[in-house]
């Protein structure tokens, strides 16, 4: 049929796609048809419901293609969108633009989004608004279920791909035990056991490939100071130095110099502890450092770009929540005051944004209650912002930065003792929470870890009769991509110096479909777009690509990679907006440059065994802090190492809590648009998408 201003897309199975476009009489058509390249020859499938021309097409990462906009045979500017299925030659609603348009443009972005830009409206006026598509329909499917069910366990991606879960508290005791989970199986192993039972302790996942626990409780409710490292070669664990203070309930990141930095929690005589100190891989001691300003545990202490560490929140002296937050300067050793928390709160969930700044949702407040509320920390101005509230309050909550830069928070205690199935998405860009599938188990105390594919695995904790859950599942974000159409990632530089040039080698770069309308305003999304991210931080940038080494259909060539921290980190390749598996490297510095070393407070080694204790009636719990995963990557370098995977704490006894609120119907889950202000950067290049 003949026609202009329609669009035209090649499909996943290689055949071309035609819709609408204006006829010969000047009607804006609804008939589509398909190319077939291996008969040459064109055949009608469905209509579309709305005849429309100067629309745009958009190939989506499930194979769909998205039809919105354009005008109709009397000019008038339409809303509209519609979805085509190839697989049944039908199309279905896709919901309105918030404006109507044509004659706009149509970008498919590495989250899978749509960005719908400009145009004019039906008086012919041209648009200056912006507005995004997104199909969320994130899905939790049960995977293998553990050996042992588990609560306050932790859980720490490795980087041959596998997750290490150890330690927590089982129906009655507390857990030596530890096992692996096997993405590629959906099944858990045993692994060595602990050398001593534990909950409340930390897991940090060291540059040499180790993972070291330190501190927690035993099984005589003695609080430890003992800690020991696991070696995935091995699958063993062997007792390391001893911490200077037994502590439960602490935290523990891996600093940008690959030392462990541990600081506060609750004493042997249940005390908040001020005390910090740093462990050493090399040596395997550790030394003390400056103290926090405050005592605090069931804290979130996370790593800021700047390689700044932020202490935010947590229970203090007296048992209750506090508002303060502090900072730790590696190089001088020291704590200094940073801006308070609009609210005190504790077994709270912090994650880094992709901008730099920190979210910070959920927990108890300094009555005991569950709260809502959440609020962003800017590293710059060192203040807090409230931000849109959770539309459930929950704490003891899982909270982890998506690869699309999103935050899924999941599950939780409403604070009534209601255990939540819940799961909302935070936008950072529209500052806005949305309701996402339900967990298939109310849970909290549980651990949650990002895969190297993306998805999220969950496992364990209280269920919903306060049972402890044996069952695990995984988060997928509803890309709905075949494995087939992923670009492979084979090699990636590493050890790669800042300052240097990234190189990926591998298969399917240019992705499946120049995924756009093949129209004059056409927006390409066949060509790599690399993303790398900190291990130990979560901070995220695009890399741009070199204008000389350039890209290929199995090559990409980054411009110099500078200002990134130091350490482990993923690299993942995305092509029509569909991510390869992420591999793992380790970032170092400048080449011929000596890695500085912090200074620190005093007293070398530690001394031997904690002082045993009984722990608080009241135990109350800490967040779990999230780490992403990776696959071993193939590199023509040495490959090191990734970072450290601090785990979920446990929480207090349970208090008396008021009646619960009532909570909010879940929103149906389905494709929409959201307007956008019109703020256009030209590339890629240099956005910091972080976690």
């Amino acid at each position: 049929m003949a026609r202009y201003f329609h669009t035209a897309t090649l499909l996943p199975d290689g055949k071309v796609l035609v819709v609408g476009g204006l006829d010969s009489a000047f009607g804006a058509s609804s008939t589509a048809e398909l190319f077939d390249p291996v008969t040459r020859s064109w055949t009608f499938t469905g209509g579309l419901t709305t005849g429309r021309a100067g629309h745009s097409a958009t190939l989506l990462t499930n194979g769909m293609v998205l039809v919105c906009g354009g005008f109709d045979s009397n000019g008038a500017a339409l809303g509209s969108a519609e979805l085509f299925d190839p697989m049944s030659g039908t199309w279905s609603s896709a919901g309105d633009l918030n404006s109507a348009r044509s004659i706009f443009t149509a970008t498919l972005l590495p989250q899978g989004t749509v960005l719908v830009a400009g145009g004019m409206d039906s008086n012919s006026n041209a648009l200056d608004s912006a507005e995004i598509y997104n199909k969320e329909n994130g899905s939790w499917t049960a995977t293998g279920n553990l050996n042992t069910g588990r609560r306050q366990q932790t859980a720490t991606f490795l980087p041959n791909g596998k997750v290490l879960v150890a330690g927590g508290v089982d129906s009655f005791n507390v857990s030596q035990s530890a096992e692996l989970y096997d993405p590629a199986s959906g099944t858990w192993s045993s692994t060595g056991n602990l050398n001593i039972a534990r909950y409340l302790h930390t897991a940090t996942l060291l540059s040499n490939g180790k993972v070291l626990v330190a501190g927690g409780t035993d099984n005589n409710f003695n609080t430890l100071a003992t800690a020991e490292l696991y070696d995935p070669a091995t699958g063993l664990w062997v007792p390391t130095g001893n911490l200077h203070a037994a502590r439960n309930g602490h935290a523990a990141i891996l600093l940008p110099d690959g030392r462990v930095l541990v600081a506060g929690g609750l004493g042997s005589n249940f005390n908040a502890l001020t005390s910090a100190e740093l462990f050493d891989p090399v040596t395997e001691t550790w030394t003390v450092t400056g103290s926090l300003n405050t005592g605090r545990y069931f804290y979130t202490m996370t790593l800021l770009p700047a390689g700044r560490a932020i202490a935010a929140g947590g229970n203090g002296s007296n048992f209750a929540a506090v508002a303060s937050a502090e900072t730790y300067d590696a190089t001088s050793g020291l704590w200094t005051t940073t801006g308070n928390l609009n609210a005190a709160r504790s077994e709270h969930t912090a994650t880094l944004l992709p901008d730099g700044k920190l979210l910070v949702t959920g927990g108890f407040d300094s009555q005991g209650n569950a709260t809502s509320s959440a609020e962003i920390y800017d590293p710059v101005s060192e203040t807090w912002t409230a931000t849109a509230n959770l539309n459930i309050e929950r704490s003891e909550h899982i909270a982890i930065l998506l690869p699309n830069g999103r935050v899924l928070v999941a599950g939780g205690n409403d604070g009534n003792l209601n255990v939540l199935s819940s799961a909302e998405l935070f936008d950072p860009a529209a500052g806005s929470w949305t309701l996402t599938s339900n967990l298939k188990t109310a849970r909290f105390f549980c651990a949650a870890t990002l895969l190297a594919d993306g998805r999220v695995l969950v496992e364990g904790g209280f269920d919903g009769n306060l049972n402890v859950a044996i069952g695990a599942e995984l988060y997928d974000t509803g890309l709905g991509f075949r494995p087939d159409w992923q670009p492979q990632i084979e090699t990636v530089t590493s050890p790669l110096p800042l300052g240097g040039s990234l190189i990926v080698t591998g298969l399917q770069f240019k992705g499946i479909s120049q995924a756009s309308s093949g129209s004059f305003q056409d927006s390409s999304a066949n060509y790599p777009i690399v993303q790398l991210r900190s291990l130990g931080s979560g901070y995220l940038v695009f890399v741009p690509v070199d204008p000389v080494g350039g890209w290929s259909d199995t090559f990409f060539a980054s411009a110099s990679v500078d200002d990134f921290p130091q350490g482990p980190a993923l690299v993942t390749l995305f092509a029509n907006a569909i991510p390869s598996d992420s591999k793992f490297i380790i970032v170092t510095g400048p080449q011929g440059t000596p890695t500085p070393t912090p200074s620190a407070t005093a007293t070398p080694t530690a001394t031997p065994s904690a002082t045993p204790t009984q722990t608080p009636t009241a135990t109350p719990t800490a967040t779990a802090t999230v780490t992403p995963t990776v696959t071993a990557t193939p590199t023509p370098s040495p490959t090191v190492t990734p970072t450290p995977s601090v785990s979920p704490r446990p929480l207090p006894t349970p208090r008396s809590r008021p009646t619960p609120r009532p909570r909010p119907t879940p929103l149906s889950v389905q494709g929409r648009f959201t307007v956008r202000a019109m703020e256009f950067q030209p590339s890629f290049v240099g956005h910091k998408v972080n976690q």
